[in-house]
């Protein structure tokens, strides 16, 4: 694993009223790189008071932003896309170096945030409201007619995670003011460097003062305060389960959409292309290191072929790329310490109930080698946790019925892959697992961006996706005409 010297790090301010402000608690908050020594960054750790000024000044500018046609809107977010596309690069490098992604990556999530914020755009100029006839109900009268509005919530909370710190960041933004919002962008320490610079490029062009004010510090401080605010009218967070849940007991009657974590499992049927799901499984497993929500988390093999894909998996991942982002490397270190140190434990725990390391079961630092695991039962934490890192447990299993059976069992319901050809066989267990999607013959992961995306049980509420993340910004209101 080779590694540069720490470059020479910024401090960045937070943005409110249109400018870029240091902290009156003259306190910073240090960012440190997952694979390299030293501090990256530093952002401001904002005040309480700090905190009411940015949400007090973004709902007074939110009234005047809604009255704005949806066709001025998309002018400033049409610039936005064009200031993103020309800072890609100095934001890609940023992104690498605080969340370890390579280079060519976080480039790639620029883009894709360019592409997401523009079809925002477009859905939203052609989305329509509605009319009803009184009429179509018993006993109605043509007399009434219902005008149906969707108007915007007021003051979007928009908390966004480390691993997608532009995409994911975006992905709440722009839906937020394409309808007429304005938001409070609080986004994950590691992460928070590329997440100032997006609104940097925002800023650039020209949104109007208070639309969008950045929010960075301490969670002791300014997490609660933020979700259980009077000034806030909508939350939109990515990020674990457990502050998801956190988040939800304090944000009382306010409307909530949030992504949280998963146990995607794999599911192989003995009549599956195994080359095609070994493939799958290695790029949905590995990719990034596995800190994706959408990561394949579990494979569920059917005993019959179990040990031949077993076999191809363990020849895949040992020619996966290991090392520095700077190297292009596709396993790359952990986001930080504390998630090496759980992943480990996982791993231990499994080997100490008798799993089989295949691969793996090396770490430097941060960096956890690709570990595949065989022999995996369900008394073992790996069976049900979610790592968020590069470990793979294979958990053989008897028929379709028995992996339905586990998949269930999970408190997470992100999304499943099922690898057969025959396809009365997906759809028969498409419907019966209990997740938000299920891919057939593909690996989990969250795009295409105007696909729906959806978590139950502990995987999240609410619905994203272009169409749905428009939606989930506004509320209906009706205005009935009656007529003499």
């Amino acid at each position: 694993m080779t590694t540069k010297a720490a470059p020479a790090h910024m401090q960045l301010p937070y943005y409110i009223n249109g400018e870029w402000r240091n902290s009156s608690s003259n306190e910073t908050v240090k960012i440190y790189s997952p694979y390299k020594d030293g501090v990256v960054g530093e952002v401001q750790a904002i005040t309480r008071e700090e905190v009411d000024e940015a949400i007090k000044l973004a709902a007074e500018a939110q009234k005047a932003w809604a009255e704005l046609s949806i066709r001025e809107r998309a002018t400033y977010l049409y610039r936005w896309i064009d200031e993103l596309l020309a800072m890609k690069d100095e934001i890609a490098d940023i992104m690498m170096q605080e969340v370890g992604k390579t280079f060519a990556d976080a480039q790639k999530e620029v883009e894709r945030s360019a592409d997401l914020i523009r079809y925002n755009i477009e859905e939203a100029i052609h989305m329509y409201n509605e009319s009803m006839s009184g009429e179509n109900f018993p006993g109605g009268s043509k007399q009434k007619i219902a005008i149906v509005e969707r108007v915007p919530l007021g003051v979007v909370l928009a908390i966004s995670p480390f691993n997608y710190p532009v995409n994911l960041s975006s992905a709440k933004i722009a839906p937020a003011l394409m309808m007429g919002n304005a938001v409070i962008f609080k986004p994950a320490t590691q992460g928070a460097l590329s997440g100032i610079k997006m609104i940097e490029a925002l800023h650039k062009a020209g949104i109007p003062k208070n639309i969008v004010n950045v929010v960075t510090g301490r969670g002791s401080v300014i997490g609660d305060y933020l979700v259980e605010h009077k000034g806030i009218n909508m939350i939109t967070f990515t990020g674990g389960t457990a502050t998801g849940y956190h988040i939800a007991s304090k944000a009382k009657m306010v409307p909530l959409v949030m992504e949280l974590g998963g146990k995607d499992p794999a599911i192989v049927l003995p009549d599956a292309d195994l080359k095609l799901a070994t493939g799958q499984i290695i790029s949905g497993a590995f990719s990034y290191s596995g800190q994706r929500c959408t990561a394949i988390k579990r494979v569920l093999v059917q005993d019959e072929v179990a040990d031949q894909l077993t076999d191809m998996l363990a020849s895949e991942v040992a020619k996966l790329s290991i090392g520095s982002p700077e190297d292009k490397a596709t396993v790359v270190p952990v986001i930080d310490t504390k998630s090496a140190d759980y992943i480990q434990g996982l791993i231990d725990d499994a080997i100490e109930k008798g799993a089989k390391v295949l691969t793996g079961n090396k770490r430097e630092g941060n960096l956890i080698h690709p570990t595949l695991l065989a022999d995996v039962t369900l008394d073992m934490r790996v069976a049900w946790e979610e790592p968020f890192g590069p470990v793979l447990p294979i958990i053989r299993i008897k028929d379709a019925e028995e992996a339905i059976e586990i998949a269930n069992k999970s408190e997470f319901g992100l999304q499943a892959s099922v690898f057969t050809n025959d396809i009365n066989k997906a759809f028969h267990l498409a419907k019966k697992l209990e997740t938000g999607s299920v891919q057939i013959n593909g690996r989990t992961e969250r795009g295409p961006d105007h696909f729906p995306f959806i978590g139950v049980k502990g995987s999240g509420v609410g619905v994203q996706g272009v169409p749905k993340s428009l939606q989930s910004m506004t509320r209906d209101k009706v205005t009935v005409l009656n007529l003499q």
